[in-house]
């Protein structure tokens, strides 16, 4: 404990943040298991930011992003290094800017999605509604280019603006992107913000398409249950050379209900690991390991995980 109150004076004690030793994280994901960060840093500004990223550079420390935690599972043992949220009010703004016939929503990485697309709903702007019943920061979101069956969030963005591991503000116009299927080509640790074209639309008529695409998910989606979302993204069948269900792959090889101490496929979507209370992150490790062997034993295909996993002495950047 006393390196990590070393290097919370050494890397931040003189910067605008909130600094948390030792902080709960598994409780701050939608799993709410896991263990602890040895450093939890709110910046309260992006100029803090740079510079702890800066120092966590020079210093050889690991930093982690952590954003809404939808997606998330943190390792029993906790992490090392430093974690940053982005919760802060000028780290969460989101403005407006109207020109002529160009509609334009800028929005700060922090920002929760769901109030970011209700927001533009209410103002009569379309463009984020595909994102709806999708729980994210929109930092996390354009990250995973995150969306589904109604379209993904890389389809309105006009530019990126991330700060690089030397803390460098750098922006990425909409030609030098890629947004493929959970995942960008973004090079860089720490996305700051992000500009999305918007398209004017009736606020009576996108509230209803929210409403129909909220409807879908609760009818195909176990949503009232602790999980991180789809386990797995939807894998390239070597045969056909698409994309098939991995939610199909996992029930056909005869998983739904199968358990490992607290964690167990849903019997509602097979796609979905679900949790009760006392469950530890090592049960859904065992159980992500038990479904990618007996999918890979069923049906020859190798399952990738789209949940993100925390653990100690893995990961982060440096």
């Amino acid at each position: 404990m006393s390196f990590v109150l070393q290097s919370r004076s050494s890397l931040c004690g003189d910067l605008d943040v909130e600094a948390v030793a030792d902080a709960p994280l598994g409780r701050r994901t939608w799993y709410g298991i896991g263990g602890n960060a040895d450093l939890l840093i709110r910046p309260n500004t992006v100029d803090a930011l740079a510079t702890l990223v800066k120092r966590c550079r020079l210093s050889q420390m690991p930093v982690r992003v952590l954003g809404s935690g939808a997606n998330l599972l943190v390792g029993d043992d906790g992490v090392d290094g430093v974690v940053v949220m982005l919760d802060t009010p000028e780290l969460k703004e989101i403005k407006y800017n109207t020109t002529g016939d160009i509609h334009a929503l800028k929005a700060m990485a922090g920002a929760d999605m769901a109030k970011t697309l209700m927001d533009t709903v209410r103002q009569g702007l379309d463009g984020l509604t595909p994102m709806a019943g999708i729980p994210a920061s929109i930092g996390g979101a354009i990250c995973m280019n995150a969306g589904g069956a109604y379209g993904c969030i890389g389809d309105a963005v006009q530019r990126v603006t991330c700060l690089t591991r030397a803390g460098e503000i750098v922006t990425y116009p909409t030609e030098e992107l890629h947004f493929g299927y959970r995942e960008t080509n973004i090079p860089d640790p720490i996305i700051l913000s992000a500009v999305f074209h918007l398209t004017p639309g009736d606020p009576i008529a996108l509230r209803e398409k929210v409403k129909e695409i909220f409807a879908y998910k609760k009818s195909t989606q176990p949503l009232a249950d602790h999980s991180a979302g789809c386990t797995f993204k939807n894998p390239i069948d070597p045969v056909s050379e698409q994309r098939v269900s991995a939610g199909k792959l996992i029930d056909e090889a005869g998983l739904k209900g199968h358990a490992v101490g607290g964690a167990k496929v849903s019997e509602h979507h097979a796609n979905f690991i679900v949790t009760k209370p006392g469950a530890k992150a090592d049960d859904v490790i065992k159980l992500l390991n038990d479904i990618r062997q007996r999918v890979f034993e069923h049906a020859g295909i190798e399952l990738e995980e789209e949940v993100v996993l925390w653990r100690r002495d893995e990961g982060g950047e440096e």
